[in-house]
């Protein structure tokens, strides 16, 4: 393993030597460099498929995505440990169950440890009454921090917290294309990606160069090299669990993965402008299952099998997550390579006769649309 991959690996690194005020964040729509701007150090809550989420379950009700009721659980654990503030996007059914239970929570149940919780409600047309309407909440969030934070978020401040994400997506994206290559495995991209929003901007910048420079001399990796779809990844274990089965993850389309880092912000020339550009890059956030019609979803995933010299197309979808399985009759017809498709899989594991039955399918010609 690389030194800047090792580097970047390393579970105490998340965190060491920040002493910023925490902001804790669930969901693909919230404007992590509002965030950075009003002082605090974001993190994206996780769940996870080896802890016990009955609490997570009870309060939340059953027929939700499970990673819900393990965030929920977690939090209530204390597991991310001390948060400040909470922002919780709508990007889906189960994150806004989930913030109206925990604004619940803090209403009724004063003794429990919750931080103040916000929603923001990004929506994802194209038209620019939309626009405006994110707009509003993307203000709204901007001052809902100042207020929690003691200061207003200034001009200068957002704009400096836009260049240092947007240069971190950058060399992402860089590294992603290099996934093509078969340099990087998906469990490893999906640990870099998890870095470089876990530390420092600077800092995660410079691991993140040096990656890229090692990259290249670093022997392929094995296996069979496919496009993941479906549900998102929020822990490695079902990519873990395909790569030691043969396959190799180069891209996926969700917002854990390529999608987070697929559009910048951009600092615009006058500063008025900012929370607009803001705006604008979480309005086009996409394009996931949740927020994406069936059709931009299936020439999305077909442009980027070619731009990954993907082999095959693989559909995994966790239980209770209904959005996914409406997309793939037109993924599979568009993708041009073999496909197979899982549903309905356990959080964090894969059904070992369904994983052997997607091999198989993966490995047979493509059936020609």
């Amino acid at each position: 393993m690389s030194a800047a991959l090792a580097a970047l690996l390393d579970p105490a690194r998340s965190g060491a030597g920040d002493d910023r005020p925490v902001a804790g964040h669930v969901g693909a729509d919230v404007p992590v460099e509002l965030l950075t701007a009003a002082g605090y150090r974001p993190l994206r809550l996780s769940g996870s498929p080896v802890e016990d989420a009955s609490a997570g379950r009870r309060l939340l009700g059953g027929g939700l995505d499970p990673v819900a009721h393990s965030v929920l659980t977690r939090l209530l654990d204390g597991a991310y440990g001390p948060l400040d503030v909470l922002v919780v996007s709508r990007d889906c059914e189960a994150s806004l169950r989930l913030f109206y239970v925990l604004r619940e929570l803090r209403r009724v149940e004063p003794s429990v440890a919750l931080p103040p919780v916000h929603l923001v409600d990004v929506l994802h047309l194209p038209h620019r009454t939309t626009t405006r309407y994110v707009r509003a909440k993307v203000r709204g969030l901007r001052t809902w921090l100042g207020e929690r934070s003691g200061r207003p978020v200034g001009d200068d401040a957002l704009a400096a917290a836009v260049v240092a994400p947007d240069r971190v997506r950058g060399l992402l994206r860089g590294l992603g294309d290099l996934r093509s290559t078969r340099r990087l495995t998906g469990t490893e991209f999906l640990g870099v990606v998890d870095a470089a929003c876990a530390l420092p901007p600077a800092r995660a910048a410079e691991l993140l160069t040096a990656l890229a420079e090692e990259l290249p001399v670093r022997d392929p990796r094995p296996g069979h090299p496919v496009h993941v779809t479906g549900s998102a990844h929020d822990e490695p274990s079902v990519y873990a669990t395909l790569e030691s089965a043969g396959l190799l993850v180069v891209g996926e389309d969700h917002d854990r993965g390529d999608l987070l880092v697929a559009v910048d912000v951009g600092v615009p020339s006058d500063p008025a402008g900012l929370e607009l550009a803001l705006a604008e890059r979480y309005q086009a956030n996409g394009p996931s299952a949740p927020r994406s019609s069936i059709a931009e979803r299936a020439a999305h995933t077909a442009a980027r099998i070619r731009a990954r010299a993907a082999e095959g197309l693989l559909g995994y979808v966790r239980e209770h997550d209904d959005a996914p399985p409406w997309d793939w009759p037109a993924q599979r017809a568009a993708a041009g390579v073999p496909a197979a498709l899982l549903e309905r899989q356990p959080y964090g594991r894969i059904d070992p006769d369904g994983l052997d039955r997607a091999l198989a399918d993966l490995r047979r010609p493509a059936v020609a649309a």
